[in-house]
């Protein structure tokens, strides 16, 4: 055993509680979940229980057997199986813990969390919250001195977004992230009677463009809004409507595709899946009460917004004429 391979005599102390961040170190407990992986690349997520066993087409293992013990370890079940065994990182948490909506993937999530500038002690509005997935990323950038109010229409999905969160940061029973708070009920309705007022406004539904007045009023000057949306339609009403509205900054809409490599030897090619369209992404930022940012010097493409175009129109962009029909 090379020195590299030797564990420290000092005893590896954990991730402090009060930090909320979803992390341990040190040997796994029961309550704690692991992750298995095979060698194909099969995996399983589960929660740590003792006198419990863990099932596969490979056979059997104790949970007693990996509790108790530093992650980062090979155990073999009784049909032969090799097993990887680590804490899940939080993209590996999100992509397989419970669902109620559609998660938002790993990719989008960090796209959010530096595109939207989300730091340390921010005020952070979501909606809607979903599986949970995008606040555990929220929470964890705000850290516990910042706040995150989620909004979310469906109760039956809050519940699911509420276990998953309190999972993932071991929350003790009872109790729930000290910065989250969970509102059942549609945000452009619930915000304004709150009076809340945020740095950060996410907007992760069917019609994000619906909560936009409510989301100029909340956010302060300098504010970021960001719309996560899946179809061009969703996106071009948006970014339309946030143009209209006057108060806002040119939109940015961008989205991101993710391709793993195959590396072996001299085999070194594209992977054949990749992770392609999974949403749009949109940030503008909140101008200061009264003012209107710049005209764009750019003219729109001719047609763009022709007699065909039925969306929300910039203020200074005028009806073009409908042409004559051919006699």
């Amino acid at each position: 055993m090379s020195e590299h391979d030797q564990h420290p005599s000092q005893p590896v102390d954990d991730v402090p509680q009060e930090a909320w961040s979803g992390v341990h170190r040190g040997p796994l407990r029961a309550g704690e979940w692991v992750r298995l992986v095979d060698g194909k690349g099969r995996k399983h997520n589960f929660a740590l229980e003792a006198g419990k066993r863990f099932f596969s087409n490979r056979g059997h293992l104790d949970h007693d057997e990996l509790i108790g013990r530093e992650e980062g370890f090979t155990v073999t079940t009784s049909g032969g199986g090799d097993y990887l065994v680590f804490r899940p990182l939080l993209s590996e948490f999100v992509v397989s813990m419970p669902r109620g909506a559609a998660v938002i993937y790993p990719k989008d999530a960090a796209q959010i969390v530096a595109m939207a500038d989300i730091f340390p002690g921010a005020r952070v509005v979501e909606a809607g919250v979903g599986s949970g997935a995008l606040t555990c990323s929220l929470l964890r950038a705000v850290g516990p001195q910042g706040r995150v109010s989620s909004y979310e229409r469906r109760e039956e999905f809050a519940e699911v977004a509420r276990r998953n969160v309190d999972q993932f940061f071991s929350a003790p029973e009872g109790s729930s992230h000290p910065a989250w708070t969970l509102t059942l009920g549609d945000l452009a309705e619930a915000l304004p009677a709150s009076g809340e007022r945020c740095d950060r406004i996410i907007l992760d539904m069917l019609a994000p463009w619906e909560c936009l007045s409510a989301a100029a009023d909340a956010l302060v000057p300098g504010g970021i809004v960001c719309a996560y949306v899946a179809t061009t339609t969703q996106l071009s009403r948006f970014v339309e409507t946030v143009r209209a509205h006057g108060g806002f900054t040119e939109p940015h809409a961008w989205e991101s595709l993710v391709r793993d490599w195959h590396v072996e030897g001299l085999a070194v090619r594209p992977d054949h899946k990749m992770i392609g369209h999974t949403a749009f992404l949109v940030t503008a930022r909140r101008m200061a009460p009264g003012e209107r940012p710049p005209r764009k010097t750019r003219r729109p493409a001719p047609g763009a917004y022709g007699p065909d175009y039925t969306g929300p129109r910039p203020p200074d962009v005028p009806q073009e004429p409908v042409a004559p029909a051919d006699e």
